[in-house]
């Protein structure tokens, strides 16, 4: 790097004390990056986010699951597309790699099978505005490329209960998503969105968010779905 080059600056976001503690130490070591630190929280780190120019956030998957990071994902491209956001994690399945990419994710990176070196380029890389993702992966995002996320939700005889965009609302909501993220989503107004939400409770017979996470939950299907124009 060159004296005069600027370092990109980057955010670990880890529950994972050890790996967070390494990775840290090791960039850090590295002119080329100003590396700051936080825990997997959405709030937490919408909130560093807004107030520090960062370029590039890193997610590290998290002891429950790697996907529990999936929705601290979206909410980092919906607030802030103009980072870059890299899935870390020690395991990469195809349904991982696909659901991090749909999430809003510019990179996905094994933890377990990469060293210090290529993490460093795949930093340099998504700040560039490129992808970080190998040809296996790629195809497998391509595969699914047409796919939306929707969740199919049924009454106890199996019929359809909502419309298509009402259940890719169900779907967004369940991810945790504010109102005015899923109208970024969707690219609807925030009024619109709470007008969907007043149809969904009431065909659904229920009054609250929460109602209706846990009416999904033990009544809905995830689903493969045609793109729904707004």
């Amino acid at each position: 790097m060159s004296s005069d080059a600027v370092p990109i600056r980057v955010l670990l976001v880890d529950n994972n004390e050890l790996r967070s503690q390494m990775l840290t130490g090791a960039l850090r070591r590295r002119a080329e990056f100003v590396v700051q630190t936080c825990p997997l929280d959405a709030d937490f780190v919408l909130n560093t986010l807004s107030q520090s120019d960062l370029q590039v956030v890193i997610v590290g998957s998290d002891r429950r699951g790697p996907e529990m990071c999936l929705p601290v994902i979206r909410r980092i491209h919906l607030a802030h597309p103009e980072v870059a956001a890299v899935l870390l994690s020690d395991a990469l399945s195809n349904e991982l790699v696909v659901n991090a990419f749909r999430s809003g994710a510019h990179g996905v990176f094994c933890h377990a099978e990469a060293g210090l070196r290529e993490l460093c380029r795949c930093i340099k890389c998504v700040q560039e505005g490129q992808v970080w993702i190998n040809s296996q992966q790629l195809r497998c995002v391509l595969d699914v490329l047409t796919q939306v996320p929707a969740l199919r939700v049924l009454n106890a005889n199996g019929e359809h209960l909502l419309t298509g965009r009402e259940e890719q609302v169900v779907a967004l909501v369940s991810d945790g998503l504010s109102n005015r993220e899923v109208a970024r989503e969707l690219n609807l107004s925030e009024h619109t969105v709470k007008k969907y939400l007043f149809r969904i409770f009431d065909k659904l017979g229920i009054s609250t968010r929460v109602e209706l996470v846990l009416y999904a939950m033990n009544h809905g299907n995830s689903r493969t779905a045609e793109w729904i124009p707004g």
